[in-house]
């Protein structure tokens, strides 16, 4: 797995029972999978009793990839090593998504009508070889994610933030 440039990785919570404690406690299982277009399809689940980012790094150790993530803060210290940090963009979607849900967001509608576009493009270019996805995502997907990163600009955060937490994510 370490042998790949572009890796996606994500943490999730498990219970665990430690002999003779009487009660469960919070660890983690920290999963990496390389992309969908890999010819290596796996997914490997690291145990781990707690989620800081050092049990990546351990990991991980001297792989010097591209790594798709969340923007979890456990990652950063990977990141300034130089490993290659990219968004996952459906941790993105789910928070407008989540907006929208809960709030009716109009901004968050639109932001949605954007990533389904993107997710469009990925339909489209699925089954291509590689250097056909490539040009037409430079050509179809890179509009639309610079649409989208010109909401993170500084007003845009302001705005989106204005009513409290809701939309601080988006500022990070």
């Amino acid at each position: 797995m370490l042998g790949r440039t572009v890796l996606h990785a994500d943490e999730t919570p498990v219970q665990m029972l430690t002999p003779g404690a009487g009660k469960t406690q919070r660890a983690y299982l920290w999963a990496y999978t390389s992309t969908s277009y890999d010819s290596l399809r796996a997914v490997i689940y690291d145990f781990a009793p707690s989620r800081a980012g050092a049990h990546c790094r351990t990991f991980l150790q001297d792989w010097r990839g591209k790594l798709v993530t969340d923007d979890y803060s456990g990652y950063k210290a990977g990141f300034a090593t130089g490993i290659t940090e990219l968004g996952c963009l459906a941790h993105a979607r789910r928070k407008f998504h989540d907006l929208h849900v809960n709030h009716q967001s109009q901004i968050a509608a639109q932001a949605l009508e954007l990533f389904g576009g993107l997710y469009g493009v990925e339909r489209e270019v699925a089954e291509l070889p590689a250097d056909e996805r490539k040009r037409i995502r430079q050509q179809t997907a890179v509009p639309i994610a610079n649409t989208l990163h010109q909401w993170r600009s500084p007003s845009a955060s302001v705005y989106l933030t204005d009513r409290g937490r809701r939309g601080q994510w988006l500022t990070a």
